[in-house]
C-alpha cells in the first residue's frame, strides 16, 4: 500500500489522523493495511448501532448506507425473507463504502480522487451518481446526488477514492460532539491535527461503550463547553504536551475549527480560525516567564454559575478570555482595556465574569510584561513606541506619588473624551516646569503614545492611554500608593467608553 498523507482538506485530514490514533501511530504514512482493516471493521459494527447510527446522521445525513431504512433489516414486522434481503443490501453498500480501498486500483480508471490524486473507487456509492462519484451522503457540506449546480458540464458527483472515503467515515470519531454539531480541528501543524483527533476519539469512543452498557441511543457531549473554549483548552494541553516531549520551543501553528452539521434538516457551518499570532502568543503566554499572570487572568474568565436547590453549581460553559481570543487582532484595543487593565464592559448577561471586573480591585493583576508580550505578538506594535508608552507611564506614577496629585490621576484615567486626556497631561506637565523640572511628556512622546505621524490624531488614542494606565497602575500598586488612596479613587464604569 502506497504511504498515506495530509492532504490539506480539513475533514479528510482528520479523518486520517482519527485513522492515525486508532492504530495507535503517529502520522498516516505508518498506516498498514492491518490498521485499515481493523478501522473498518469497526466502523462496519458500530455504525449500525446506537449511539453511533443516529449521531453520524449529524455527519452523512439519514440517507447515508448504515442510516437507510430501506436497508434495516431489524425493522418490526419483516418475514424472514424480507429481513434477510435487507441485511444483504446493507452489507453490499457498506462493503462499497468501507473495503473499497482495498480493491484492485483501476487502471483504466479516467478520473481521479480531487483530495489524493489516487483512482476512484469502481464500484458505485449511490443508485443515482455514477461509479466513483461521491456526493453529500459520503463528502459531508457538498451537494446531493442529483444536483448539477457549480459542477463541470453539470455532471453531479465529485471523485473520490476508496482511501478518501475512509478517512471521511473516520473522521467524525475525531471530532468533538457540541452542541449538537461536530467540531472538527485542522492545523498547518500535523501533530496538532493528530491530537485533537486522537483526544476527541478517546473520549468518543469511551462514551460510546457508556452509552452502550447504559443502552442509551444518543451519544453524550463530548464536554460541556462552548465550541471556542474547548479548543483553546486542549490547545493549551498539546502546547504543553509539545513542550514536554521537545524540550524546546516551536514555531507556532495556526489553527482553525469547523462547527457543521450535515443533518438533512439544515446543513450548517461556523469556522472558527485562530491566527498565527494569537498562537504565538499564547506559546509565549503559557512558558514559564508568563505562566502565572496568564493563568490569574485565565481564572477570572470563567462563567460565574450559581448552585440551585442545595445542588452543586454547574460547570462553567465558557470562558470569556478564551472565547474573545477569536476577535484577535481585530479587537485588540477592547481586549487590552478588559482583560489587562481590568475595565467592566458591556458583558453576555447573567454570568459574564467581565462584568464584574475593576480596575483598582483587581491592580494585582495587572502586568506590564505580559501587556508587552501581547502588544508584540499580536498587535506586531512598533518597538520604540512600546518604549515611549512604558517610560511616559513611569514618569506619570513617579509623579502621582511624589506630587499626590489625585485630581491628576482621576482626569486621565476617567477621561472619556481625547481633549481631556490632552489637557490633564498639559496642566500636569506646566505645574511640574513651574516647581523647576522637566515636563511630564514631550511633543516626540506624545505623538508615539497617542498619534500619528504629522500630527493627525490616532484612531486609537484610547488605546495609548489604556497602555499608559496599565503600566502606571501597576507601578502605582507595587508602591503601595493605590492601596493607600483606594477610598479617594474614582469607581469604574460598566459599559463606559469602550462602547461609544
Amino acid at each position: 500500500m502506497d504511504h498515506l498523507d495530509y492532504t490539506g482538506h480539513p475533514f479528510v485530514d482528520v479523518g486520517l489522523a482519527t485513522l492515525t490514533a486508532y492504530a495507535r501511530k503517529r502520522h498516516p504514512r505508518e498506516l498498514t493495511q492491518d490498521d485499515l482493516q481493523a478501522a473498518a471493521d469497526y466502523m462496519a459494527r458500530s455504525y449500525i448501532v446506537n449511539p453511533l447510527k443516529s449521531f453520524l446522521s449529524v455527519a452523512f445525513t439519514s440517507n447515508a448506507w448504515f442510516n437507510q431504512d430501506a436497508y434495516n433489516p431489524d425493522k418490526p414486522g419483516l418475514s424472514p425473507e424480507e429481513k434477510e434481503k435487507r441485511r444483504q443490501k446493507r452489507e453490499l453498500w457498506q462493503k462499497r463504502h468501507l473495503y473499497q480501498w482495498n480493491q484492485p486500483l483501476n487502471a483504466q480508471a479516467v478520473e481521479i480522487d480531487i483530495y489524493t490524486g489516487r483512482p476512484v473507487v469502481v464500484e458505485p456509492l449511490s443508485q443515482r451518481l455514477r461509479p466513483g462519484r461521491g456526493a453529500r451522503a459520503q463528502i459531508p457540506l457538498t451537494i446531493g446526488d442529483e444536483y448539477i449546480n457549480f459542477l463541470p458540464y453539470g455532471d453531479p458527483g465529485t471523485p473520490i477514492s476508496g482511501i478518501t472515503l475512509l478517512a471521511l467515515y473516520m473522521m467524525p470519531l475525531g471530532c468533538a460532539k457540541v452542541a449538537g454539531k461536530l467540531l472538527a480541528v485542522h492545523s498547518d501543524d500535523p501533530d496538532l491535527i493528530l491530537h485533537f483527533a486522537r483526544t476527541f476519539l478517546t473520549t468518543n469512543l469511551q462514551n460510546v461503550q457508556a452509552a452502550q452498557a447504559a443502552g442509551e441511543k444518543k451519544l453524550p457531549e463530548t464536554s460541556p463547553r462552548r465550541a471556542r473554549t474547548l479548543l483553546i483548552e486542549h490547545l493549551m494541553g498539546a502546547m504543553q504536551e509539545q513542550k514536554r516531549k521537545q524540550g524546546a520551543e516551536e514555531p507556532p501553528a495556526t489553527l482553525t475549527a469547523y462547527h457543521f452539521t450535515n443533518s438533512g434538516q439544515g446543513a450548517d457551518l461556523t469556522i472558527y480560525p485562530l491566527p498565527l499570532e494569537v498562537a504565538n502568543f499564547l506559546a509565549v503566554a503559557t512558558s514559564p516567564g508568563y505562566r502565572d499572570a496568564w493563568a490569574a487572568l485565565v481564572d477570572r474568565g470563567w462563567q460565574i454559575t450559581q448552585a440551585k436547590r442545595g445542588r452543586e453549581a454547574p460547570p462553567p460553559t465558557y470562558n470569556r478570555l478564551y472565547e474573545d481570543l477569536f476577535d484577535l487582532p481585530e479587537q485588540a484595543a477592547a481586549f487590552i482595556r478588559r482583560y489587562f487593565l481590568r475595565r467592566p464592559g458591556r458583558g453576555w448577561g447573567k454570568g459574564d465574569p467581565t462584568q464584574t471586573y475593576h480596575t483598582q480591585q483587581e491592580a494585582a493583576l495587572i502586568s506590564w510584561r505580559l501587556t508587552q508580550l501581547f502588544l508584540e505578538k499580536v498587535v506586531l506594535m512598533d518597538e520604540l513606541r512600546i518604549q515611549h508608552i512604558r517610560e511616559l507611564g513611569d514618569d506619570l506614577a513617579r509623579y502621582i506619588v511624589a506630587q499626590n496629585d489625585r485630581r491628576f490621576f482621576r482626569h486621565f484615567y476617567m477621561a472619556r473624551h481625547y481633549g481631556q486626556v490632552r489637557a490633564a497631561l498639559i496642566k500636569a506637565s506646566q505645574a511640574q516646569v513651574k516647581r523647576g523640572q522637566p515636563p511630564l511628556v514631550t511633543l516626540e512622546r506624545f505623538l508615539a503614545v497617542f498619534e500619528q505621524v504629522e500630527g493627525v490624531p490616532h484612531a486609537d488614542w484610547r488605546l495609548g492611554r489604556d497602555l499608559v494606565l496599565i503600566r502606571m497602575f501597576e507601578q502605582l500598586f507595587h508602591q503601595g500608593w493605590l492601596q493607600e488612596h483606594a477610598a479617594e479613587l474614582p469607581e469604574d464604569e460598566e459599559n463606559d467608553v469602550e462602547h461609544e
